[in-house]
């Protein structure tokens, strides 16, 4: 290790001080049959508990409505891992120790009877921790959310109003509703049998190691936090782009449609993270609040505005990655007519003082050219004097990337002389790479946001008026598209970045998108 490395690793600062002691607790998974608990809840699980961060004693409850033993489950869970896992392989001896901790409670939903033999097994385990601290991950239908969660509290396994009685928490799945009535709906549901705090709404999204990243590049680098603002920054991009068609989501898709699967979620949460104001402190209520007034801040659209500030799209046949891919109305479970859109476009406004004037740019697809998820920080060009003078459009702006998904980076475009006796300028990049530079694993969404769960830390998961806002901001433009046929021009070619009105949209204030790159 050299002089540099040795002081890089002197200044590395851990942000422990916050870190709460997990304690002894049960975990009961609702829907424990289903396709998330095997491909992500238990290899999450199961790599906490290889690398210690599980607390102990800590149990694990599948409750479902097949009959099976814990012998079976236990079969079922570990042939998933050997697929599922991140390392791909099980280590015997871990996995020995990790099952024992595994149990299976059959049960219908709607019977309290389940829920009194949940309480019996927890009782069992002779652990008045393990009785009383509770996560309750309900990897169910949202529409079984409330009833799951009223059975719960009539059992006294879930108690609002109790706080020495141990801790309670209940994760929920997305979707978090279907518009702002029914979100506001299930709210108050839920909060009929559970206090606001003892709710956890997750995003997977917002466990990715470089989603949380962002908000470290911006508030510890003073360099570049002081050009985040409209005085520096001409536009911004956000896309999430897929390379994979609906498959066999069409059922699904037919209800939910990438308005609703990916715009009011994903993209909008990390819109927040992008733009919101320094918190004035890094505990989940103080970094939640700011999320929240960045949202409140978008500008609505009315049903006039729509149609000049949102474009959808749907794929139909084609080629990706020389591979045949089908028109979204050929896929299973959709309908022959069908006008969802499996595609999205949206310029936003900010309405403060960092934001105002700068629009955002977000979009997102199925069957497009590339899988990518990144920001792009597009900064005003140079006066039109000297370089710029001669150089015109070839003279390209400054821009800091932020690369989500895969191949994790940040990059930092500008311009720089070619080499040689004449005087040619080209865009130039600086850049980072978490594998290159750190080199270690970076663990699953469903591990980071777990043991958030069970450390009774929210500040990654998502609060009933982030929920609201959020919906609030996407209903106008669904209630727009409503029972409108697509057009032509709002088909696109699968494999292409979407249709021709997209980068229409952009070409109006003289902006075009800048499409993600395969990097090595």
């Amino acid at each position: 290790m050299d002089q540099s490395d040795q002081l890089d690793e002197l200044l590395t600062c851990r942000l422990n001080f916050g870190t709460k002691t997990v304690e002894p607790c049960t975990i009961v998974i609702f829907g424990a049959s289903g396709d998330l608990t095997a491909r992500k809840l238990i290899p999450a699980l199961y790599h906490l508990f290889a690398e210690k961060q599980l607390p102990t004693p800590c149990k694990i409850i599948g409750f479902a409505r097949r009959e099976k033993s814990d012998e079976a489950w236990r079969a079922e869970l570990k042939e998933a891992l050997a697929q599922f896992s991140r390392t791909k392989r099980v280590d015997q001896a871990v996995w020995d120790a990790f099952a024992v901790n595994l149990h299976y409670c059959q049960g219908e939903f709607s019977e309290a009877s389940a829920y009194q033999k949940l309480g019996d097994m927890l009782s069992g385990f002779g652990n008045e921790q393990l009785r009383n601290n509770l996560v309750f991950y309900l990897s169910t239908s949202p529409s079984q959310f409330a009833e799951i969660v009223e059975h719960l509290s009539k059992a006294k396994l879930l108690r609002r109003d109790e706080p020495d009685a141990g801790w309670q928490r209940v994760v929920v799945e997305k979707p978090f509703g279907h518009d702002l009535a029914s979100a506001q709906k299930l709210n108050s549901e839920l909060t009929r049998f559970a206090h606001e705090k003892q709710i956890y709404r997750i995003d997977h999204y917002l466990g990715k190691e470089t989603v949380q990243n962002i908000l470290m590049f911006r508030f510890s680098n003073s360099i570049f936090e002081q050009l985040w603002t409209r005085q520096s920054v001409d536009h911004v991009q956000i896309t999430v782009s897929e390379k994979i068609g609906v498959g066999a989501r069409g059922g699904y898709y037919e209800e939910a449609g990438a308005l609703r699967d990916m715009v009011q979620n994903h993209l909008l949460q990390v819109m927040a993270l992008i733009a919101m104001e320094p918190p004035v402190s890094l505990q989940a209520e103080a970094v939640r609040d700011e999320k929240v007034k960045l949202l409140k801040s978008i500008r609505r659209l009315s049903a006039s505005q729509v149609g000049a500030n949102v474009v959808r799209g749907q794929y139909s046949e084609g080629e990706v990655g020389g591979h045949a891919r089908l028109a979204y109305r050929q896929e299973t479970k959709v309908r022959p007519g069908s006008s969802v859109e499996t595609y999205v476009a949206a310029k936003l406004h900010v309405d403060n003082w960092r934001w105002a004037g700068v629009p955002f740019y977000l979009r997102t697809g199925k069957n497009l050219a590339l899988s990518a998820s990144e920001v792009r920080i597009q900064f005003r060009p140079t006066p039109n004097v000297l370089f710029a003078a001669q150089c015109g459009p070839k003279l390209d702006a400054n821009a800091i990337t932020l690369r989500l998904q895969p191949n994790e980076g940040i990059t930092l475009r500008f311009n720089g002389k070619v080499p040689g006796t004449s005087m040619q300028i080209r865009p130039v990049r600086m850049h980072f790479s978490y594998d290159a530079e750190f080199g270690a694993y970076t663990p699953e969404a469903y591990e980071r946001l777990l043991l958030e769960a069970i450390e009774g830390d929210a500040t990654l998961f998502i609060r009933r008026d982030e929920v609201e806002t959020a919906w609030g901001i996407v209903d106008p433009i669904r209630e727009y598209w409503g029972g409108q046929a697509l057009s032509d021009k709002e088909l696109y070619t699968a494999g292409t970045w979407g249709p021709v009105a997209a980068e229409q949209l952009l070409a109006v204030e003289g902006h075009s998108w800048r499409n993600p790159q395969p990097i090595n």
